[in-house]
C-alpha cells in the first residue's frame, strides 16, 4: 500500500509501506526502508504508523 510523506524540503513523496523496515525519532522521523534507503520525514513515527494502519 502507498502512503504519502513530507521530506524536509517539503517534498512530498509517495512510499509504499510494504518496504518499512523501521521508523525512528531521532528526534526527525527516519523511515528506513528493506533495500536500506533512508529517507527523512516531517510526519511523526505516530503519524506515519496512522497512516498505515488507515491505508491497511
Amino acid at each position: 500500500m502507498l502512503i504519502d510523506v513530507t521530506k524536509l524540503n517539503d517534498e512530498k513523496i509517495t512510499i509504499n509501506s510494504d518496504y518499512i523496515e523501521m521508523i525512528e525519532s531521532t528526534p526527525d522521523t527516519v523511515i528506513t526502508m528493506t533495500t536500506e534507503r533512508k529517507i527523512i520525514v516531517k510526519e511523526s513515527r505516530q503519524e506515519i504508523r496512522n497512516l498505515v494502519k488507515l491505508n491497511g
